[in-house]
């Protein structure tokens, strides 16, 4: 199983499923992960990851609250990024409250 910056159980309790569910979900996805390799992610790569539009992943990085790099003319985001992101997020975000 590939090394995540955020613990799976982590990773489920931020996404409010149990971790059992989020094991067999990356089972059955298989191989149709991706390149789970990269280091410098697309714009669109990191936001399939955290499930959100181009467009919204854009906003996080011209805000400055995601990181991201620029290499030549290309913009990559650390593939370590997105967990900080969503760390960040967890602790600034009441998941108690009911919206």
């Amino acid at each position: 199983m590939p090394q995540h910056s955020l613990p799976l159980a982590q990773i489920a309790q931020l996404l409010d499923v149990p971790e059992d569910s989020l094991r067999a979900l990356i089972t059955a996805r298989g191989s149709d992960q991706g390149d789970i390799t990269l280091v410098g992610l697309t714009v669109a790569e990191a936001a399939r990851r955290l499930g959100i539009g181009r467009t919204k992943m854009y906003e996080y990085v011209s805000s400055g609250a995601i990181r991201s790099v620029k290499i030549g003319s290309l913009r990559r985001i650390p593939a370590e990024a997105v967990g900080e992101f969503l760390a960040r997020r967890h602790q600034v975000t009441d998941f108690d409250t009911a919206a």
